[in-house]
């Protein structure tokens, strides 16, 4: 495709011009420049803390409260910003059904219409705007509410109040975060019919898969038969990319150019960071397994079993990934094996010797030898508390050491792994993301586990933050041959750093071995589709 086959540049519908947030003197967005087209998809890339949802929101006309802020944002024409939060929980009413929150919207935009037309009119509306945000089987999702859907669910029906509003610009924050790769899909199919209804779409995120994926569409989706294209089709939809640092933007252009000749050591460092090669050598299956689970079955309530696990075995000195999409059990059973799920039958072994149940009937020894690390690391950590303190208590509790040497050993795991003295004295609130990862890693550490069990805790991490904790992981094992790593992740890049790979789906380990041969060589049919639509994903850009 040559330059002179695209259309030309439409006028922006919304702008940004210099613009400067100050909180207490400190610039959290420096001079940041954007213009946001119709019909296409600006994406602002970069690390936790790099001004991006900060720059999203002000075209909105909202900034941190007590911001001191400098510089321009211009909107043109008429309807509203519409914002799709990370967390789309937080802007539904958990009190009224769906229907009800979305008729709220629809009944102002058909009063000129005659009174007996009204209601039938503006459900009209309201399953347009749902079948345009790509939600299926809209009438039964109606009567529910929003704690009866899933994230996904709830992000498209966000997305279709928005679209009720007539908003010409859609910011999505992040909306792919803890997402597998089927799901992700799903996501660039979606913003890619958004914008081919001639909506403006700003992308904030750190997974730069679906960043590039956009930026390859080479043919969007079919619109909706409610819908209708705006001649897009044909050419990326990604007009711009912005990569973000420290609240600059330190290099921008298309998708396509920032990915083949990053000219930005930070761009070339977060592409960098993506990938991870399986591991070669051996995965300690020469010794007897550290942790065996033997028919195992999990539920929720009688009759309602979610996990059935016949046999699997996880050996010291070795890393088992377990894949699945939200809601395959994986959790579920990262949560059996530490005694957190207590509606469970069946044996998990530790070292041959059978594990209660339950956290509350395992001894001290038993505590400390498997340990849990959260996904959300900041809802396990005591606020008022410092960092520090409560990393020690661990060693305290579970090994009864004494509170200096607890300390003394707390602070030299944090710093090796990568919180200095400075941050460890610190609460959790005033540490980002990835720093709390790493107090949560170094807490199960001091207990001297003989199973660390890592439940999605890159998730919600930007590459570089997340390359850093799975590089932290791979050498624990390696450097502690005596320590087994449970990693419970919906992304296979990060499963490749294991040595085995456990796939689940629908309650069930339908395929398990080597992380190579799984990954290059999938046997079941769901995890063929998995590894397929993460080439799909790869290829855009070369397509």
């Amino acid at each position: 495709m040559t330059e002179t086959d695209l259309p030309p540049t439409p006028e922006p519908v919304a702008e940004i011009r210099d613009l400067r947030v100050e909180i207490d003197g400190r610039a959290i967005v420096d001079g940041v420049r954007l213009r946001v087209l119709p019909g296409r998809v600006t994406a602002l890339v970069g690390a936790s803390g790099s001004g991006k949802t900060t720059t999203g929101l002000a075209l909105l006309g909202e900034y941190p409260a007590g911001a001191r802020v400098t510089g321009e944002v211009r909107r043109s024409g008429d309807g509203p910003v519409g914002y799709v939060p990370q967390h789309p929980a937080a802007v539904l009413n958990p009190a009224r059904r769906v229907g009800a929150l979305l008729d709220d919207i629809a009944r102002p935009r058909v009063r000129h219409l005659p009174r007996r037309e009204r209601r039938s009119a503006a459900r009209e509306l309201v399953l347009r705007a749902l079948s345009d945000a790509q939600l299926p089987d809209a009438e039964a999702l109606l009567r529910r509410f929003p704690h009866q859907l899933s994230g996904g669910q709830q992000q498209r029906v966000v997305l279709a109040q928005a679209l009720l509003l007539g908003a010409r610009v859609i910011v999505a924050d992040e909306p792919t975060t803890g997402q597998d790769a089927l799901t992700k899909s799903r996501i660039v199919d979606q913003l890619a019919a958004v914008a081919a209804r001639g909506i403006a779409v700003v992308l904030l995120s750190h997974d730069l898969d679906v960043v590039r994926a956009l930026g390859g569409v080479r043919e969007v989706p079919p619109a909706p038969p409610s819908g209708r294209t705006t001649g897009l089709r044909g050419h990326p939809l990604t007009d711009e990319v912005l990569v973000l640092r420290a609240g600059r933007v330190v290099e921008s252009g298309p998708a396509a150019r920032l990915w083949a000749a990053p000219r930005h050591a930070w761009t070339r460092r977060l592409l960098d960071s993506q990938r991870a090669a399986p591991p070669d050598g051996p995965s300690g299956d020469a010794r007897p397994p550290a942790l065996e689970v033997r028919d195992l079955t999990a539920g929720h309530g009688r009759g309602n079993t979610v996990l059935r696990v016949p046999h699997l075995a996880l050996h010291p000195g070795a890393c088992l990934a377990v894949v699945g999409r939200s809601g395959s059990g994986k959790t579920t059973l990262a949560r059996c094996l530490a005694g957190l799920h207590r509606d469970q039958d069946g044996d998990i072994l530790l070292d041959g010797t059978p594990l209660p149940r339950s956290l509350r009937h395992r001894s001290r020894a038993q505590l400390a030898a498997v340990q849990y690390v959260f996904q959300d690391a900041r809802a396990a950590f005591d606020e008022h508390r410092p960092v520090l303190h409560q990393v020690a208590r661990t060693a305290v509790r579970l090994r009864g050491a004494g509170e200096r040497a607890a300390t003394d050993e707390a602070s030299a795991t944090l710093d090796r792994l990568g919180l200095p003295a400075d941050l460890a004295l610190r609460r959790p609130g005033e540490l980002s993301g990835g720093e709390l990862q790493r107090a949560a890693l170094a807490r199960a550490l001091l207990a001297h586990p003989r199973v660390l069990v890592c439940d999605e805790i890159t998730s919600g991490l930007d590459t570089v933050t997340r390359r850093d904790i799975l590089d932290l992981l791979t050498g624990l094992v390696r450097d502690r041959d005596d320590l087994a790593l449970v990693l419970i992740t919906h992304d296979l890049d990060a499963a490749a750093v294991a040595h085995r790979i456990a796939v689940v789906d629908a309650g069930e380990i339908v395929e398990q071995g080597p992380s190579r041969r799984v990954l290059t060589e999938p046997r079941h049919p769901f995890t063929v589709s998995l590894t397929e639509t993460i080439a799909r994903l790869d290829t855009y850009t070369r397509a």
